[in-house]
């Protein structure tokens, strides 16, 4: 029969291996499409940003297809998120002109149009983005 305070320790061990994974999503650039709701001028969608990237960003844009509910593209827009230090979570709300949210099927993140470091080189900001979104619409590379 094992101790207790030996069978204690091999619980943490154990749950501290089955949270690794977890704490390596939290790395990358994480993008989360929040909330979508429809304003006087359209559909506004709130997007969480969080950099842990290990580098702080002077400046962060991505080029985003938004595709209709017969999921034609229908606009390309320009999403920028300014600057954001690393450990930085910041949230911005953009509005979508002229297009009601129950028309929007998915948004498609298309490129990178910017990102640059505030000292040194910039990740690859593509590569260690990591796109989710908590609605009803699509978000993803």
């Amino acid at each position: 029969m094992m101790p207790k305070s030996i069978a204690a320790l091999a619980m943490v061990a154990i749950s501290g291996l089955s949270a690794a994974p977890a704490l390596a999503q939290d790395s990358g650039f994480g993008l989360e499409l929040n909330n979508v709701r429809d304003s006087e001028n359209g559909c506004r969608m709130t997007y969480v940003a969080r950099n842990a990237t290990g580098t702080d960003l002077d400046a962060i844009s991505f080029e985003v297809a938004v595709f209709d509910a017969s999921d034609i593209v229908s606009r390309l827009l320009i999403l920028e998120f300014g600057a954001l230090t690393d450990g930085k979570t910041k949230v911005v709300q953009f509005d979508l002109a002229d297009q009601p949210c129950e028309g929007i099927n998915r948004l498609l993140i298309n490129n990178v149009t910017e990102c640059s470091a505030t000292e040194g080189e910039a990740p690859d900001c593509m590569a260690v983005l990591n796109a989710s979104s908590r609605t009803d619409v699509g978000f993803g590379l």
